[in-house]
């Protein structure tokens, strides 16, 4: 490649990396004051998008025609994206900022999908191709290339737009409050400030740049209804690299994250996004708070942090007994039935996997989706290539998920918190982009297709088959709650420093449950293949990473049969809401954030709460 290229794709990458600053910016400075980790935020790009694109095309088409009415049309998204940011933090964002991280989380999730349909029945699902920027439609020549002249000025425009906001936060009485509240929010609360109107005008003022961003990008590419979800993964890679709540490090990042990018389009394409996941993994690795971040405080406690293995009593007989029928009787139902209770079941071992290492292990994870995404890769190579039948290939699956679980967990388990949350989601896009660009050995995005893991003859019996595996591991981690090992989990879990002083192996004992839990989301990646017949690079996104959490979240992360009732919300509920409703996946995530916001410990954590009579806690 000749030098002439490589310099159009540094700036193709910077230019980006404006984009990326804008997002980021937006998204560090409301973590940083509400300390929420805003899931959403690619939502308000889309709709920013959305907005100008429709403005200069059906609404009013001569705005397009000139540069301060185009202009305006960008600005007119962005304020949009700002007063939608502040029903949102109204609605939800102020009632979550009290909630440990994980479950802002999922709520937030939940607000992407309300948003999302919402967004898809006012705008159509079709999209929008906005004509190009008034003046600044030709290139500029770089001795024998030609660099578009709209991609130059929106490389200029990332510079100008760090220094405002510099200016606005070091220079104003307003500015100077919110880095107050970003170091430490109660401070305000003693000097007497209310928080509140600060918080709204930061949400405010975040979206409003996630607004601009996505109306930025209309000369370059078409508004559509797959904008955010897209980009956000890109925003959370730059934050979490700059550090959370540090604005000059999502600069440096976003800077930083455009170049890596585009050097890997130039020089090795074929592995692109592993090497901007692997720059954030580095990063976090060798500073943990990101290039610009500072040491965050201690993560909220949980209300209820003691692991309740069943209902008591007559209660607790007469809720197993319900389950297991109900669960047969779905399993006798027809095909459709039998389907929907092996996915069922697959997400609930997904989710016990994980409840393993948060309820028991207090390792908290935003990227679980890596070892389901090593098991179910694992069993279909091991099939395709070595023609092993399904047990056999489900044991390699597990395997190559404890493999790669115990090189990187020797990193992860030393870490905590929002830290460990971020690497664990480094590992997973890791996990993404290789199962994405990797084409030779994982077929790309066209998947591993046609497996026939589970024999025809077969096929009658694995539902049962599948149930009674499911159960039995339900069965032994109430025992193993129950048991020494699982009181000196949820010990270190509580208490760090006072179970090393007692003597206890912390950094081993949390080793051990992640590679278990590790293992546990093999098989049930390996499963979901074998069901499949297929797998594709989305088993290691952060949608499945997500799904995880919300089966785990919504029934209630420290109740053992919580998973099985965020899996039945999740599987079922949505599959129900899906034959009957056109925009079912609005109407889940008002049922999600319902629950975080009226019950922030699930289902079953709220029953317990109001109902402790039924439950029996095990530790």
């Amino acid at each position: 490649m000749g030098l002439d290229s490589l310099a159009l794709q540094l700036l193709n990458g910077l230019s980006h990396a404006t984009t990326l600053f804008l997002m980021a910016s937006g998204l560090t400075l409301i973590f940083g004051v509400t300390r929420i980790v805003n899931f959403a935020h690619g939502s308000f790009f889309m709709l920013g998008a959305l907005v100008s694109a429709h403005v200069v095309t059906n609404w009013w088409p001569a705005l397009g025609e000139s540069a301060a009415g185009y202009a305006a049309a960008m600005l007119l998204g962005a304020v949009v994206a700002s007063l939608l940011g502040a029903v949102s933090e109204w609605a939800l964002l102020r009632r979550m900022r009290r909630a440990p991280e994980l479950y802002q989380l999922v709520a937030t999730f939940g607000l992407t999908l309300a948003l999302h349909d919402a967004m898809r029945w006012f705008f159509g699902p079709d999209e929008v191709f906005a004509p190009r920027f008034p003046g600044l439609k030709g290139a500029v020549a770089l001795v024998e290339a030609y660099f578009p002249t709209w991609q130059l000025f929106t490389l200029m425009l990332g510079p100008l737009v760090w220094w405002c906001l510099h200016a606005l936060l070091t220079r104003t009485l307003w500015g100077q409050r919110v880095k107050a509240a970003t170091q430490d929010r109660e401070m305000l609360d003693a000097l007497g400030i209310n928080p509140a109107p600060l918080m709204l005008g930061v949400v405010m003022l975040g979206c409003a740049l996630a607004g601009l961003a996505g109306a930025l990008q209309l000369p370059r590419e078409p508004a559509n209804l797959q904008m955010d979800v897209s980009m956000v993964v890109e925003t959370f890679v730059v934050v979490v690299t700059g550090g959370l709540g540090s604005v000059g490090g999502a600069f440096a990042a976003a800077v930083l994250i455009g170049v890596i990018h585009a050097l890997g389009v130039a020089l090795v394409p074929e592995a692109t996004l592993v090497l901007v996941f692997l720059t954030m993994a580095v990063v976090l690795v060798l500073r943990p708070q990101g290039l610009g971040g500072a040491a965050l405080a201690s993560p909220q406690r949980e209300a209820v942090p003691v692991f309740v293995a069943a209902p008591s009593g007559i209660t607790g007989f007469v809720v197993s007994v319900l389950v297991a029928m109900g669960l047969l009787w779905a399993m006798g139902q027809g095909d459709y039935s039998r389907s929907l209770t092996e996915d069922l079941l697959v997400m609930l071992l997904l989710g016990l996997s994980l409840q393993v290492m948060m309820a028991l292990g207090g390792l908290v994870s935003f990227g679980h989706a890596a070892f389901f995404a090593l098991g179910a890769y694992g069993a279909a190579l091991a099939h395709l290539h070595g023609g092993w039948g399904l047990l056999p290939a489900l044991v390699a699956g597990m395997v190559l998920a404890l493999v790669v679980a115990a090189v990187f967990g020797l990193v992860l388990t030393r870490m905590s918190g929002v830290y460990l949350a971020m690497l664990s989601l480094a590992l997973a896009q890791l996990i993404w982009a290789g199962a994405s660009q990797w084409v030779a050995l994982t077929g790309g995005d066209n998947g591993l297709i046609g497996l026939q893991l589970i024999a025809p003859e077969l096929r009658p019996v694995f539902g049962w088959g599948l149930l009674a595996l499911v159960l039995a591991c339900v069965v032994a981690l109430g025992r193993w709650s129950a048991s020494s090992r699982g009181a000196a989990l949820q010990a270190l879990r509580d208490a760090p420093l006072r179970a090393a002083a007692s003597g206890l192996p912390v950094n081993r004992l949390r080793y051990q449950v992640f590679l278990l839990s590790a293992m546990l989301a093999g098989l049930a990646g390996g499963l979901w293949a074998a069901i499949k017949g297929a797998v594709f690079p989305s088993v290691a996104s952060v949608g499945t990473s997500v799904d995880a959490l919300l089966v785990i979240l919504l029934g209630g992360v420290h109740q053992l049969w919580g998973a099985l009732v965020g899996s039945a919300l999740l599987v079922w509920g949505g599959a129900e809401l899906g034959r009957g409703l056109e925009y079912w996946r609005g109407v889940l995530g008002l049922v999600i954030m319902l629950v975080m916001v009226l019950s922030p410990n699930g289902v079953l954590g709220g029953l317990q709460i109001k109902f402790p009579q039924w439950t029996r806690r095990r530790i």
